[in-house]
Formats: structure tokens, C-alpha cells, sequence
């Protein structure tokens, strides 16, 4: 899909069933979030079907509008991206780490947000598509204090050096490059680069995550999307529900029950399922 042509942006909205909006503002931007967080699935099946991910413009549209599947945050976010520059919104792709087990940050590239200017005055907004379970709206990207969501209380703080061997992230000595720490919670999400990047930039962060065992991406399948209250998530034959803070589990039996999960729920059409051993890992980088 050529991201140039105004029926491009008409099927996306209509992808995630919103209305184009008058004019490009804070209103909008968290409308739009709010619906695609709900309609586009954070899914890792291409991984494991074998199937490429190529970070291209028009691919991702193909892929996420055209065929009306999901994808993770490389994906979502560069869409995302497309869609709200063709509405007249100013995005900047920035990377990001993600804190990881004991409080460890992982690799450069490790996850992409947006940076997104409105004409209304108000920002810039930290927009995430992309995190899987996260803020269901933009956050203030330049607000120090508690920004309060229906999925949590988040803040953005300055990046210390002390955060980087995980301690006390968001406190202490700044660490110098001008890096930010996202905390839900309490708890640290990501550290922010706020340097401009290019989609191409995301390419070796994309072929670790969908090739290296150490990802978590090339353990399992999962699919998953917000809903009005909670969210809803297929892992093999499992199918979880939140809604606030209760969670069900239902075990799917056989592999048609799962096929037909993914279409109900996700509006995903696959005419096999991934396997769930994970993926065989080659040395090679391609």
C-alpha cells in the first residue's frame, strides 16, 4: 500500500474504526492510540510461521491493513507513524531499551516509540502502539509528575547513571545523554532515547528479537489486544482474559478451537497454526 495515496490513510482508519479527525490535536491523537491498541493485535506469528518482516513503509501497510494482522512494536509503531503523518500529526521515531530481569536494560534498539506533535499547543506526546500491555493514551513527554491512565499511573523521569545497573532508575545522578525512564507503577518499562531515527535505523534491533534465543519474541507465539475492560491474549492453546484485575484462562482443545480464536478475537485468518516449541535458530544473521 503506497503510503502517499489518501485511500491508503482511508483504509487504515477504517482498520481500526475511527473517524479521519478535523484537525491533528491531542483529542485525535488519543482517540486514534486508544483504537488501534483495541483492533490491531502486539503478535509475534510471523516469527513463527517463518514468515519475513521487512521494515518498509508499504509493507507494513500491507501487512497490517491490508491484511489485517498485527505485528510487534517495529511494526506497529512505523504504521502507526505513517498513519498519523497523513493526518498532519509531526512523529519522530526514537528507540528505546526495555528494563529487563533485574533490572538490566537490554539491547540498543530493543523497542521503538513515537515522539508526536499536535496542533493544539499541548505536548509533545510519548505515543506507543507497540508495548504490548501499556498506557491506553499518549503520555506528556516533557510532564516529570504521576500521569494517571486507565492501565496504571506512569511517569517519565530523568535517566540516572545508577538506573543503568538497575538501581533506582529515575533517581540519582543523570546519566548524561539526556535519556528518559518510563515507570508504570513505580516500576521501570524502558529507557528513551530522544535522538530523531529512521525506520531503517530499527533493521539489527528487528533481526535480534525475531532470531536471537535470548529474545522472548522466538520462545512462543502470542497474540494480544486491549479491550474496553482489560485485554485479551492467545498463547498456544491458552486463552487469557483480564478484566480489571481478574484473569480467566480457558485451554483451548484442538487446533481448528485455535484457528478459529485468532479470527473471533483478532481478526487474524491463518490457515495454519505456529508451532509453539519456539523457533530453530540459526548462527547465520542472513
Amino acid at each position: 500500500m503506497d503510503p502517499r495515496l489518501p485511500q491508503t490513510t482511508d483504509a487504515y482508519l477504517e482498520r481500526i474504526g475511527a473517524d479521519r479527525p478535523a484537525r491533528p490535536d491531542a483529542a485525535a491523537l488519543r482517540e486514534l492510540q486508544g483504537r488501534h491498541l483495541t483492533t490491531v493485535p502486539f503478535e509475534n506469528l510471523s516469527i513463527h510461521l517463518g514468515e519475513d518482516i521487512v521494515l518498509e513503509e508499504e509493507l507494513l501497510l500491507d501487512k497490517i491493513v491490508a491484511d489485517r494482522r498485527g505485528g510487534f512494536c517495529y511494526e506497529l509503531n512505523g504504521a502507526f507513524a505513517v498513519l498519523l503523518r497523513a493526518l498532519g500529526f509531526r512523529v519522530t521515531l526514537l528507540q528505546a531499551r526495555v528494563y529487563g530481569e533485574a533490572g538490566r536494560l537490554g539491547i540498543p534498539y530493543d523497542h521503538m516509540a513515537l515522539r508526536v506533535e499536535t496542533d493544539d499547543g499541548t505536548g509533545p506526546w510519548l505515543a506507543d502502539v507497540g508495548f504490548g500491555d501499556h498506557a491506553e493514551g499518549p503520555l506528556a513527554l516533557g510532564d516529570r509528575a504521576d500521569q494517571r491512565d486507565p492501565r496504571g499511573t506512569f511517569r517519565i523521569a530523568q535517566a540516572s547513571a545508577e538506573g543503568v545497573d538497575g538501581a533506582s532508575p529515575g533517581a540519582g545522578v543523570p546519566c548524561g545523554y539526556g535519556d528518559l525512564d518510563l515507570l508504570r507503577d513505580g516500576a521501570p518499562e524502558f529507557r528513551l532515547d530522544l535522538r530523531p531515527r529512521e525506520l531503517d535505523d530499527f533493521r539489527a534491533g528487528s533481526w535480534y528479537h525475531r532470531t536471537s534465543p535470548e529474545s522472548g519474541f522466538t520462545r512462543s507465539p502470542v497474540c494480544s489486544r486491549f479491550t474496553a475492560t482489560g485485554r485479551i491474549t492467545l498463547k498456544g492453546h491458552k486463552l487469557l482474559t483480564t478484566v480489571g484485575t481478574e484473569r480467566h484462562e480457558t485451554q483451548l482443545g484442538s487446533d481448528e478451537e485455535v484457528l478459529a480464536a485468532y479470527r473471533e478475537h483478532f481478526g487474524v485468518r491463518l490457515d495454519r497454526l505456529p508451532p509453539e516449541g519456539g523457533v530453530v535458530v540459526s548462527a547465520s544473521n542472513g
